[in-house]
């Protein structure tokens, strides 16, 4: 029989043979719960450290949590993992996405999915319970993203879920995203994993469904959600563009959030969400001198046809305004109307170009970063203006203004969102009170209340201090990797922890009851972080192994430390304004992150996390006591420990 919560098996298919074969998902589970934490151990066995993103070897790692299959608590999230090619270092990396598809991996018996080996011409796979086969995709190779969805669509009928790639993953776009049901996307460069394998498409539909150990607690606790979701304080129709927009909760959600849906003249659906909402719509105002919805979603619309990240495109297009004023580029050097940057023509000759390495194309396919190097020092000189990651991901949450994401940033390969989510949240709160817009109560007083119990201290809240961020920055990384493991949707959790715990700060947290209802472990609230806790370091030891430079490679891009915080640099805060140390407003405009600071901040930090403060490498006691000696062990004979 299954474990509680899970369907009891990982699919492992190897697209150079073309064999499968099922594991035990109890193997993974028993110390990793799901998600992140399985993915990164099934990394940790199956690919070698030299791996490199595109080798055969790398593996697509398709994974969901305990939580997949149950309504009501916005868990049915899912993601990839494996080695990505973005940025200027290849590393395990990860890709979150919402819809049906992962779920229906786990109707079809399957907790995870591991893509092996390198087909030899286009391919996709179909599972369909234990049905496992490969077939010829040489039809949709070329489609776009929509389209090949929805040719598979029409072939399988609406009980299959699909997950796909555009025209900028078959071409190796290195930040090239993966398409799945009602345009659920996942960004990472996972596009280009999959294109380099020579997989088009997954097609998943199964009838099972998991059991929880304890239904009736769970219906109790999916109950306590709805009658806290009746409360939040969150606008529905944020991302609402006209009033044609519709709200759209994903596959057994139960809480819901800003995701809007529209329809275009043909009748098909699309998303609108958060930033790849808006990261044409600043170049928008500036040319037109108003808003342009239709120019607007026609730029996300672009985007994730042909599979490109937006966080990417968002600071690149920002990036070649900048290199046009400044006359850096021209028209006839790139071959694109950089005249016309906020209008139709810019974004469909950008994408189209980068989507296909068509010119100038090719270059900027590599990510902003590594094209800006390569026109030299006045094109890369202001790439801290437009970019926040070595991936060349858009920049927000700034750590010169919110210090506790610091950390969150420096010990991550990519743009941690999820992590960075629940300060932001909070702070975006406390900007309101301080604003004193209507109905706004998250006041000084509440948030360092929050603060003491969310992140260990008071002194967490003040955000012109280095002090008590390290156990802050721990904190909600311990808790971002239990949401990452079950899988939970950290805006939903948000919604809940901001809105509802805020003004009961002593009520238990729900997801160990979660957690607990579901697998019939027994766990309280500190003990679901330790197992967070496990899975970072599980993360860790793979990051270490693949070349990872510790202490070295925990770092933040330059312009933290040299290029002073701005009014209106940010979109979350432009006026800069925090809590200080007593709760009072104060402005962080001008602010830096010292580096002697910053070095100190991780010595605190390895010390709570029980790593070897010198090297940042981990430890084998440390290791021993999640109860990882084989990890410990393997990274001992690498060299890799003290």
């Amino acid at each position: 029989m299954a474990q509680y919560g899970y369907s009891g098996h990982i699919l492992r298919v190897d697209l150079s043979n073309e064999n499968s074969e099922r594991m035990e998902t109890a193997e993974y589970s028993d110390r990793f719960i799901g998600g992140r934490g399985i993915a990164s151990k099934l990394y940790w066995d199956f690919v070698p450290p030299e791996t490199r993103a595109f080798d055969p070897k790398n593996s697509l790692i398709c994974v969901t949590g305990p939580v997949a299959g149950f309504k009501g608590f916005a868990g049915s999230r899912w993601q990839i993992c494996g080695k990505s090619p973005s940025g200027d270092r290849e590393a395990f990396s990860f890709a979150n996405f919402g819809g049906k598809w992962g779920t229906d991996l786990k109707y079809a018996g399957y907790d995870g999915l591991v893509i092996q080996g390198k087909a030899e011409k286009p391919v996709y796979v179909l599972i369909e319970n234990e049905r496992v086969e490969i077939r010829d995709a040489s039809p949709y190779w070329d489609k776009s993203a929509f389209e090949a969805c929805d040719m598979l669509k029409a072939e399988y009928g609406r009980d299959f879920s699909v997950v796909t790639i555009g025209p900028a993953a078959e071409r190796l776009v290195s930040f090239a995203t993966i398409l799945a049901d009602d345009g659920s996307s996942g960004s990472g460069g996972f596009g280009a994993v999959m294109g380099s394998k020579m997989l088009k498409a997954i097609v998943v539909a199964g009838d099972g469904r998991p059991e929880a150990a304890d239904p009736k607690r769970l219906n109790d606790l999916a109950d306590q959600i709805r009658e806290i979701t009746k409360t939040a304080r969150f606008a529905p129709d944020f991302w609402k563009v006209t009033e044609s927009f519709r709200q759209q909760i994903c596959y057994q959600c139960g809480i819901g959030c800003g995701r809007n849906f529209y329809r275009d003249a043909t009748g098909r659906k699309y998303k609108s969400l958060c930033q790849a909402t808006m990261f044409y719509f600043f170049p928008i105002l500036a040319y037109s001198g108003g808003e342009d919805h239709e120019t607007r979603m026609l730029g996300t619309r672009l985007c994730d046809d042909y599979g490109l990240d937006t966080a990417v495109i968002h600071g690149m297009v920002d990036w070649l305004a900048f290199c046009h004023r400044e006359s850096i580029l021209d028209e006839n050097q790139t071959g694109l109307p950089l005249s016309k940057i906020g209008g139709p023509e810019f974004i469909k000759a950008l994408t189209r170009m980068v989507a296909y390495r068509e010119g100038f194309g090719d270059l900027l396919a590599e990510g902003t970063i590594k094209a800006a190097e390569s026109l030299g020092e006045q094109a890369k000189a202001r790439i801290g203006d437009f970019v926040a990651t070595r991936n060349s991901e858009t920049k927000d949450y700034d750590p010169r203004l919110m210090p506790i994401n610091a950390l969150i940033y420096a010990t991550e390969a990519r743009r941690p969102i999820q992590t960075l989510h629940e300060p932001v949240e909070l702070l975006f709160r406390w900007i309101s009170w301080a604003n004193k817009e209507e109905n706004a109560h998250f006041s000084s007083h509440r948030l360092r209340r929050f603060a003491e119990r969310l992140w260990g201290s008071k002194e967490a809240a003040d955000f012109t201090s280095m002090e008590g961020k390290a156990l802050a920055s721990k904190k909600a990384q311990d808790r971002a990797y239990v949401k990452e493991s079950m899988i939970l949707c950290d805006l939903s959790w948000m919604r809940i922890w901001a809105d509802y715990f805020a003004d009961n700060p002593d009520e238990p947290a729900l997801e160990w009851q979660i957690f607990s209802a579901v697998t019939g472990r027994d766990v309280d609230e500190a003990g679901l972080y330790w197992l967070g806790e496990r899975n970072f370091n599980m993360q860790r030891a793979v990051l270490l192994r693949q070349g990872w430079d510790g202490r070295r490679g925990d770092q933040l891009m330059d312009y933290y430390f040299n290029q002073p915080l701005r009014k209106n640099e940010l979109f979350c805060d432009p006026e800069c304004i925090v809590p200080g140390k007593d709760g009072e407003i104060v402005s962080k405009e001008g602010a830096v992150i010292d580096r002697q600071d910053f070095e100190v901040l991780k010595d605190e930090y390895y010390e709570l996390r029980g790593w070897d403060v010198e090297s940042g490498l981990l430890k084998a006691e440390t290791l021993q006591q999640f109860d990882m000696k084989d990890i410990a062990d393997n990274l001992n004979e690498c060299g890799l420990i003290r």
